[in-house]
């Protein structure tokens, strides 16, 4: 099969129109068109269904998609590993996390490995869903649980649990709850128990749900949970690394909170040598150390 036919049909796979894969390929329409004609034909198989509204892959066509997917990744890999080669630390970073550890923790702290490194291009990418590294969705995780993958390298970074923040006026015009039992007169703000996070965290939401709080403000990512708190509606249930941006908040019940939740970074095997990888790496795990350190003071 001929490459750039194939680099022609990913794009118009992706797309999902001969326009659009035109304008990322600086291709004419008619060209592209051509194109994929032609590799229909040397395949003897049809890859798309023409409708109105655009382009949809054939049973075929989904098959070579898929291996074309594959290429891409496996190209970009190699890429990757070539810019790496070069002294200096540049080029494009993808790097994945949760929306709570990316918006709280992570995003705020990356001016300084900007700072060291102005030629990082970071694709930060946040979400719950646990995307493949070995397939290369992404360079770097950052996942609240061990990876499971048997290829990939993985360092602990520190331990986290979650417990009850409240702001100092909230407090004062609600007064602070000594027991789970005066807590009916204050309003939780959680994540939804049915939102995707971590298991001991959403373990802790129930436990609280239990004791059948009248009032309650439910979101799906901890960022909602954490304006909701600075803006005094009610007392939320946040990671316990929220203190060290926004030290003014109190802790409430302090014998309430979540088990340990291990904060793993994780990345391929075959980035095991690149230069990026390895700021990253080596950024974040000294920006654990300080955390650790501020805390213990």
């Amino acid at each position: 099969m001929d490459w750039d036919k194939l680099r022609i049909f990913h794009a118009v796979a992706d797309k999902g129109s001969l326009t659009h894969a035109g304008d990322v390929l600086h291709l004419s329409q008619s060209a592209v068109s051509r194109q994929i004609r032609a590799l229909e034909e040397s395949l003897n198989v049809t890859l798309f269904h023409r409708h109105a509204r655009g382009l949809i892959l054939t049973e075929q066509g989904e098959l070579l998609f898929d291996a074309t997917t594959q290429m891409v990744k496996r190209l970009d890999a190699t890429a990757a590993r070539i810019r790496d080669s070069e002294d200096e630390v540049f080029g494009e970073l993808r790097v994945t996390t949760t929306m709570g550890f990316g918006t709280l923790w992570l995003a705020p702290r990356l001016a300084a490995l900007y700072q060291k490194y102005p030629g990082l291009k970071i694709d930060l990418m946040l979400e719950e869903k646990v995307l493949d590294l070995p397939m290369r969705e992404a360079d770097v995780a950052i996942r609240m649980k061990e990876p499971s993958q048997a290829d990939l390298i993985r360092k602990r970074l520190m331990n986290i649990k979650m417990r009850l923040y409240a702001t100092e006026e909230y407090l004062a015009a609600h007064g602070t709850p000594a027991t789970m039992a005066e807590f009916h007169s204050h309003r939780l703000i959680c994540q939804h128990p049915g939102t995707a996070q971590v298991a001991a965290g959403a373990s802790l939401v129930q436990q609280l749900m239990s004791h059948d709080i009248p009032s309650t403000l439910t979101v799906n990512n901890y960022f909602g949970v954490l304006q909701g708190v600075l803006n005094h509606i009610g007392i939320g249930v946040l990671p316990d690394y929220i203190t060290e941006d926004f030290p003014h908040l109190v802790r409430v019940l302090p014998e309430v909170e979540s088990g340990e939740v291990p904060v793993f970074l994780a990345y391929p095997e075959e980035l095991r040598h690149s230069k990026r990888v390895a700021a990253f790496r080596e950024f974040v795990s000294e920006e654990i150390f300080k955390y650790r350190k501020r805390e213990q003071a």
